[in-house]
């Protein structure tokens, strides 16, 4: 009693005051609390449903993520000269092996991860493509292959009569002679065409670096090595 009589006497009405009964504010809190209820409730099951059905399959989605996500690697981003120092791996079991060796990665990390250990496992390996794929594009391209062959045959040369004019004595005039050669066969080779053969070389064996490296599992491989 002396508590209710000292809040009355504390929270006097005045013309600026509104006596708000106790149940008409109780009832304005209930109905509030339903609104807000009732705004995070859950959706209904048709709405619910529809969502699901809308909704794509997981798995295959997520592999397609991974096999798109395969253009955007940088596949030789962790290699390194140590990993060209190895054996190179056998092209039978090691390099191709068995279609159990094969399978599509499971996420984009998956996918990033295979390829840079492959790159790094089989990096001799896919040197020696890219000097095949080269040396078909040649045999391709007879002026581009005459003119590699007569570029290397000239550079020999060339370092034959440096070596007996004993220039080394002279390196300004060494270098001066080193860069005139180099800018007259990279012109010479830019006339027969020789950079689309190496165009091509260069963009096979990288989508063989990266189909190869994206879809050949890491564990059967360890197991392999």
């Amino acid at each position: 009693m002396v508590m209710e009589a000292t809040r009355r006497m504390s929270f006097s009405p005045n013309p600026l005051s509104l006596t708000v009964p106790d149940s008409v504010l109780e009832s304005g809190y209930h109905d509030l609390l339903d609104h807000r209820i009732s705004a995070v409730s859950p959706m209904s099951p048709s709405s619910s449903s529809s969502a699901t059905e809308a909704k794509p399959p997981t798995g295959l989605s997520t592999q397609l993520v991974a096999v798109f996500c395969l253009l955007t690697i940088n596949p030789f981003s962790k290699l390194s000269a140590d990993d060209f120092s190895g054996d190179t791996p056998t092209w039978t079991t090691s390099f191709f092996g068995d279609s159990d060796f094969y399978s599509f990665p499971s996420s984009s990390h998956e996918a990033r991860n295979r390829v840079h250990e492959n790159v790094k496992r089989f990096a001799r390996n896919y040197v020696t493509l890219f000097i095949l794929f080269f040396t078909y594009e040649l045999f391709e391209m007879p002026l581009a292959l005459l003119g590699f062959v007569t570029s290397y045959a000239f550079w020999e040369l060339f370092k034959f009569c440096v070596d007996r004019w004993e220039s080394n004595r002279h390196p300004l005039i060494r270098k001066i002679l080193i860069r005139v050669a180099l800018c007259a066969t990279v012109s010479f080779l830019a006339f027969l065409n020789v950079q689309i053969a190496v165009f091509y070389a260069l963009a096979i064996s990288y989508a063989v670096v990266i189909l190869h490296g994206g879809f050949r599992n890491l564990s059967l491989s360890e197991k392999q090595s």
